[in-house]
This record gives structure tokens, C-alpha cells and sequence, in this order.
């Protein structure tokens, strides 16, 4: 446990450290772009731990490292401006627009970029996840099953999404606890008009269908002496019915050899094109200390597409998964905002780095799956309109150039004011969040 935190907090550490030297970097640039002179580059708040300074800037790492920021000369509209071409105040205001911008937009660069790079050479995905929804299994007494979808259903139409693929419609379920999403099932021919109301996941408040996608049950071992290498199945071999019924999902057939309690079960199967059925009779054996009925198969777990993409396809796909990102994060704050969606999915700096250590644990690959998506959700949080963030400063700029003239000092101070107030209740927020998560359901 007291391992793992440590992991958690010195991950956290170097991936926020990453982000925010990036942010900053795209404010820094900018502002040297445009002469404006840098007084501090800080990653970190607080007191300066260490740094240099070279060309009258001061680069520092200070104390509070879950942040950082660029001070400039001039940015302070309650100090007298010196007339220095130098000052952030004395630019025009489509500079000071473009300086503001380029934090969040470099974080942006940045998701892109390392999705791509993690493409070049490493991709992967669940096979089904560009596959039509055709359902493999129903939970019992889940969203799915009170909707009247059943195993084979096929979904034609999803929310308005015609056709769709598994990827299309993941987030959207995830985003629609409590809400009904009408849908349209093809049922063995007939169509069916349905609607579809995630449960509401008791830790973090996300939607659950309580289905599970069509895989094909493809048989990857076969044991010696068990009873299915007695009836002759091989690796390969597809089973497609139990009991002369249907069926989609692996989970089925464990189900039916031990509700058999060792009577005979019929297997459909599939070889080279041609189906059969074969007469096999479960053996009660033992499997990791626990005895089971089984027939001495094994299935082909869940296949993932593992390739390396060449560089124009890898910064293609980026761009789409992370658009997908981006548009999925505006549909999250936009239902957390309309309460149609639990504020519990909200993480905050512990949540995020248990996050982080997860990712760390699992390997490179989903550490830098992380690292894309946190930059992204930096880059849109920071394009919010609240005061003293990035989107609040663009806001006002933008305010400013409709009325033609700046805003008064006094208006400024209280929307500072404003704003420091949201962040701090935000902050209380999410750590209380990220606290009632961890102490995990009652």
C-alpha cells in the first residue's frame, strides 16, 4: 500500500510536471514571439526550490509542483505601465490573445503527438471495438436486460447514430447514467424500437449497459484425456450453439456446463466453413483449487489488433482518437452541468495520480494512452471561462474587443476576485470527490 502511494505521487509528479512545462512553454514562446520579456518560468507554485536564469529570465522549480506558470512583464493591470514594448499590457490585444491561447493549444499538440508515437509502434485495440454491435450476453437484471435486449440482438441504430460500431457508442453509455438512449435492435429479423437507461455505477457515477460485445468463440486448446478431445474438437473449431440455442459469448458456455451438473451437452460447431454437432459429456475436474464441470477447452480471449502504424497513418489515427477525446470531454461537463450525469466521475490531484500509478503499473503503453488524455482534458479545462484560467483571460479579451476599449481596473479586481473563489470550492470539490472514491462505496 505505502509502496504503491509512493509510485502514485512520484508518477503523478513527472506526468503533471511534463503537461505543465508544456502548457507553460506554449505561453513562453508565444510572448518571446511577440517581444514580450518573460520575468519567471516556474514549474511549481510557492517558494523557488532551485533554477537559473539566463536572459533576464528566471526558470524555477518551486515548492507546490502540481502546477507552474509564466510571469511577465506588464501583466499586472492593477501596476502602472511603463510604455516598455515589452510589457504583456502594452501589446495589442490579438497578441495577448494568441499568448493565451498557445498553453492550451500546445497541450493539444502534445496528445496528439504522443498517441502518435505510441502508434508507431505500439497500436492496439479489441478487435470488436470496429465491429457492428451485435450482443454477445445480457447481465441479469441489467439496463440491458430491463430494456428487453437479448443475446444475437443487433443494433441498428443507437442515439441517432446509424449503423454504429462499438466505439461509437461506449462513451455515450458511459455518459448516460439514469437518462434514456432510444435505440433501434434488429431481433432475428424484427425490428424493434427500444430504449436503453444506463444503471448508475455506485464509485464514480458512469453508466452501465450490462451487455457484453459478440466475440466469436474460437477454440484455442485443446487438453488431452478431457472429454472434448474425446469427441474430436480441434484448435479452431467455432462453437456457435449450446444446446441446440445460439449463443455469442464464453461466459454462456460455462454457464450451461454447470448448470448441466454432469449431464451431456450438445455443441454446435464450426469447421472450415461446415457446422456440426458434438455429443460431449462434461468431466467435474479441478482448476486453480476449485472443482468445475468443464470439457477441457480453451477460448480465444477477447482479440486485439497489435500493429505498428507507419508515421502518417499513426498521426491520423491520433488525431481521430483524440477529437474523440476532446468531444467526449464536452459531452461529460456538459451533462455534469445539466445534472444529467453524477459529479462523482469529477477526479481531482489524488484521484489523478492513483490514475497515473495504475497506468505506470500496466504498462508504457497505457501510461502514455494516460498522458495524451490528461493533456487534452488540461488543454480543454484551461479553455473554460473562468476567471484567472486561460479561457477567462480569452473571454475578457474578447469582451474587450466587442466594446472597442478595456474594462475598467475596478471590474477586472472582482472578477479575479471571482475567480480565485471557483477554484478554491472546485478544489474542495474534487478532493472531497476524490476521497469518498477512495474510501470506495458504503
Amino acid at each position: 500500500m505505502v509502496s504503491n502511494f509512493l509510485t502514485d505521487a512520484v508518477v503523478v509528479v513527472v506526468v503533471l510536471g511534463v503537461l505543465v512545462f508544456v502548457h507553460e512553454a506554449g505561453h513562453f514562446l508565444a510572448a518571446k514571439g511577440f517581444g514580450v520579456r518573460v520575468v519567471t518560468f516556474s514549474l511549481g507554485f510557492g517558494k523557488r526550490i532551485f533554477g537559473f536564469e539566463r536572459g533576464g529570465t528566471d526558470y524555477r522549480v518551486s515548492i507546490l509542483p502540481l502546477g507552474g506558470y509564466v510571469k511577465m512583464a506588464g501583466d499586472d493591470p492593477t501596476a502602472v505601465l511603463t510604455g516598455d514594448p515589452g510589457e504583456f499590457l502594452g501589446r495589442p490585444r490579438w497578441q495577448r490573445f494568441v499568448i493565451i491561447l498557445m498553453g492550451p493549444m500546445m497541450n493539444f499538440v502534445l496528445a496528439v503527438v504522443v498517441l502518435a508515437g505510441l502508434y508507431m509502434f505500439h497500436f492496439t485495440k479489441p478487435a470488436y471495438e470496429d465491429q457492428p454491435v451485435v450482443i454477445g450476453a445480457v447481465d441479469p437484471h441489467s439496463a440491458a436486460a430491463e430494456a428487453g435486449l437479448q443475446a444475437g440482438d443487433r443494433v441498428v441504430q443507437f442515439d441517432g447514430i446509424k449503423k454504429p460500431e462499438w466505439q461509437n457508442i461506449r462513451f455515450k453509455v458511459l455518459t448516460g447514467a439514469g437518462h434514456p438512449i432510444p435505440l433501434t435492435v434488429d431481433h432475428g429479423g424484427k425490428i424493434l424500437h427500444l430504449s436503453l437507461t444506463p444503471h448508475t455505477d455506485a464509485q464514480d457515477g458512469t453508466g452501465v449497459a450490462g451487455w457484453h460485445p459478440y466475440v466469436p468463440l474460437v477454440v484455442d486448446q485443446v487438453e488431452p484425456g478431457q472429454p472434448a478431445s474425446e469427441v474430436g474438437l480441434k484448435p479452431g473449431d467455432m462453437i456457435v450453439g449450446l444446446n441446440g440455442k445460439p449463443i455469442y459469448y464464453y461466459g454462456l458456455i460455462v454457464q450451461g456446463l454447470k448448470d448441466s451438473k454432469g449431464k451431456p451437452v450438445d455443441l454446435t460447431v464450426k469447421r472450415d466453413g461446415k457446422e456440426f454437432q458434438v455429443h460431449v459429456k462434461p468431466a467435474y475436474t479441478d482448476v486453480m483449487g476449485q472443482k468445475t464441470w468443464r470439457i477441457g477447452i480453451t477460448i480465444r480471449q477477447t482479440e486485439y489488433v497489435i500493429r505498428k502504424l507507419p508515421l502518417a497513418l499513426a498521426f491520423e489515427y491520433s488525431v481521430r482518437d483524440n477529437y474523440r477525446t476532446f468531444l467526449m470531454d464536452f459531452d461529460v461537463l456538459g451533462k455534469i452541468v445539466t445534472r444529467r450525469m453524477s459529479t462523482k466521475s469529477v477526479a481531482g490531484p489524488i484521484g489523478i495520480a492513483q490514475f497515473s500509478g495504475q497506468a505506470y503499473r500496466q504498462g508504457i503503453s497505457d501510461l502514455l494512452w494516460f498522458v495524451a488524455f490528461l493533456s487534452m482534458d488540461l488543454g480543454i479545462i484551461n479553455l473554460l471561462p473562468i476567471p484567472v484560467m486561460d479561457g477567462g483571460h480569452i473571454f475578457m479579451l474578447a469582451i474587450e474587443g466587442l466594446m472597442r476599449r478595456d474594462l475598467s481596473l475596478e471590474v477586472k479586481e472582482r472578477v479575479i476576485q471571482v475567480g480565485v473563489v471557483l477554484i478554491f470550492l472546485l478544489f474542495v470539490f474534487v478532493m472531497y470527490n476524490d476521497i469518498m472514491r477512495s474510501l470506495g462505496p458504503s
